[in-house]
């Protein structure tokens, strides 16, 4: 199955975090695609990471008790004004 990096999608790190991803980035030297997200907890920082990391499945090896499949997960955020 082929998984895709929605912009503006929020995303649910594997230990539990939420992050709103801010756009598709690409590393000057390698041309590397990279995924800009930010947290949407404390201070809001702006981390990259190589969207293939990003898309990745959790290492269930080292993280044995983690349900989630995927390093990060696309979370469905409804409104409340329906």
């Amino acid at each position: 199955m082929k998984r895709d990096v929605f912009i503006h999608g929020v995303y649910k790190h594997f230990k539990g975090d939420l992050y709103l991803v801010e756009d598709i980035i690409y590393d000057s030297e390698t041309k590397e695609p990279m995924v800009a997200y930010r947290a949407l907890y404390g201070d809001g920082r702006l981390w990259c990471r190589p969207i293939k990391m990003f898309l990745s499945e959790v290492d269930h090896e080292k993280y044995p008790n983690v349900k989630q499949q995927y390093r990060f997960e696309l979370q469905n955020i409804e409104s409340k004004n329906k």
